[in-house]
């Protein structure tokens, strides 16, 4: 009882943390770490330490399915090489600079100075949405800074299995490590959509009527079971997850009523704000435990060593995005800036700020974590040290970035031609020519009625839907009318002259009419 009471509190704290964040305009994570850190110190806190299997399930999946269902993998393909870049170059030159310096300091065995590279290189992708999400920022880094915190995770992870595998076993070799490297991804990338069709195939013969709250909770059960899963075959569970995310936002809009998607989608919201929420606070929580564990005289050591890994991952960020940027630039100079469609050309302004952006989450703590502690075997060597290094460069990362985000973008006062907006208003156009065309023929006057609603609609420069006739017996025409409108929408998706940002505001509003007719 005593935790549960904990629990409650916790939230009711959070919800008053997020409320005073949104007023004096910074982003909630970072205040939400900060206070489970002051609650940490409070005399009978509780002490709860995160079990890793149990966190990385119960908050990463959830929270990377949420990210990943809104990711548009046309606007990936655009931005590929800066996306891969990050994912790859920047995690690699993170956790090689990191590796350096801990081995410096410590004389760390080079396989555990590897695996605390792995840990603190990735920006996490619940920060990184958590903010972006307060923020407004040009549709082209927004698109490359989610791309990031989606699959850079998986790439870490895979080094740090590969290094704590090494310092395990002694040693291990490049013809050992490259196949398994090889086939975790392949194999996660083929397990989601596989996992994606499965799940569909049987949650429509499962859930025939539509029944919102049982598609809904079948929805997390799949989310979980799929990571678990993925877990259990000793795939990447963050891999598995994203491609299983895309192949169902591909999929699903065609097939799912509105009914079912709005509370949905309704639920999604509150529980991954929630799950949010709890993380951060229990990322604060965390240094209850650790300074516990640590003698007075180690608290400096592990405070320097910690503020020397924290300078190293911010510089070595700073350094490679704006190498990259620099580079990007002196070549759209010589040969010009040709996209596939409408963004941003790369500057110096959007440098700064993708440099920025590297708070680090949940994933690097609970890598932390997950470290061999004794039990049934040897403890990871200096694993104190570097679950102290990992909450430390959570925390810094969090306050240090995250509290100064917005007054950077402020003073930066980066726009674009907002690409998606653009987008919205030309698929609008298509799709409710299409619902007018389905009414071609009609003479009646219900028939008469909706297509003025239609037109009337379709001329509105908010985009929102006209108040529906109340004569429940224009619902046929109402319903036709929305599933051409639908179909022209998916059309204009599966062609790529729409991305997934604009196709989902539109979705919303095709939702708003078919309710109006039920």
């Amino acid at each position: 009882m005593i935790i549960f009471e904990w629990v409650l509190a916790i939230l009711l704290g959070a919800v008053l943390l997020s409320v005073l964040a949104n007023k004096i305009a910074v982003p909630y994570p970072a205040l939400l770490a900060l206070g489970g850190t002051v609650i940490a110190f409070v005399p009978g806190a509780p002490r709860i330490v995160l079990e890793p299997d149990l966190a990385l399930a119960l908050f990463v999946a959830p929270v990377l399915l949420d990210a990943a269902y809104d990711t548009s993998p046309r606007d990936l393909r655009d931005n590929w090489l800066p996306v891969t870049c990050l994912v790859l170059v920047a995690v690699g030159l993170t956790t090689g600079a990191v590796a350096l310096v801990a081995h410096g300091l410590t004389a760390m065995p080079w396989a555990a100075a590897i695996a605390l590279g792995a840990i603190v290189a990735p920006p996490d992708a619940a920060a990184a949405t958590a903010v972006l999400r307060q923020v407004r920022l040009p549709h082209r880094i927004v698109t490359i800074l989610e791309g990031e915190s989606l699959l850079n995770d998986a790439s870490a992870l895979l080094i740090y299995r590969v290094a704590v595998t090494a310092m395990s076993a002694g040693s291990i070799t490049l013809s050992f490590a490259a196949p398994t490297f090889l086939l975790t991804v392949l194999g996660s990338l083929i397990a989601g959509p596989v996992l994606a069709l499965t799940y569909m195939r049987f949650v429509a013969v499962l859930n025939r009527s539509g029944d919102a709250p049982t598609s809904v909770l079948l929805q997390f059960i799949g989310t979980f079971g799929v990571w678990l899963l993925a877990d259990r075959m000793g795939l990447s569970g963050i891999l598995t997850i994203v491609a299983y995310a895309i192949t169902i936002a591909r999929r699903a809009p065609a097939t799912t009523p509105a009914r079912v998607r709005v509370p949905s989608y309704a639920v999604w919201e509150t529980a991954v704000f929630v799950l949010n929420v709890l993380a951060f606070v229990l990322i604060g929580l965390q240094i209850g435990p650790i300074f516990e564990g640590l003698a007075p005289d180690q608290r400096t050591g592990y405070l320097f060593i910690s503020a020397a890994v924290l300078a190293t991952v911010v510089l070595v960020r700073f350094a490679w995005v704006m190498s990259y940027n620099a580079v990007a630039r002196w070549r759209i100079e010589r040969v010009g800036f040709h996209p596939p469609r409408p963004m941003m050309a790369p500057t110096v302004k959007g440098g700064l700020v993708v440099s920025w952006c590297g708070m680090r989450g949940i994933v690097t703590l609970v890598a932390a974590l997950a470290l061999p502690n004794g039990d049934g075997g040897p403890a990871f060597p200096f694993r104190d040290l570097i679950i102290f290094v990992a909450f430390a460069v959570v925390l810094g990362t969090l306050l240090l970035q995250g509290l100064t985000l917005r007054p950077l973008l402020m003073k930066l006062n980066l726009r674009d031609d907002d690409p998606v907006g653009q987008e919205v208003a030309r698929a609008r156009l298509v799709a409710y020519q299409a619902a007018l065309a389905s009414l071609q023929g009609e003479q009646s006057r219900l028939a008469e009625a909706l297509r003025v609603e239609l037109e009337d609609a379709l001329v509105q420069a908010n985009g929102q839907a006209a108040v529906a006739d109340p004569n429940g017996s224009a619902d046929g025409l109402r319903l036709r009318a929305v599933n051409s409108a639908r179909s022209a929408l998916l059309g204009l998706r599966r062609s790529g002259e729409i991305g997934d940002a604009a196709f989902h505001r539109l979705e919303e509003e095709m939702d708003r009419i078919e309710l109006s007719a039920s």
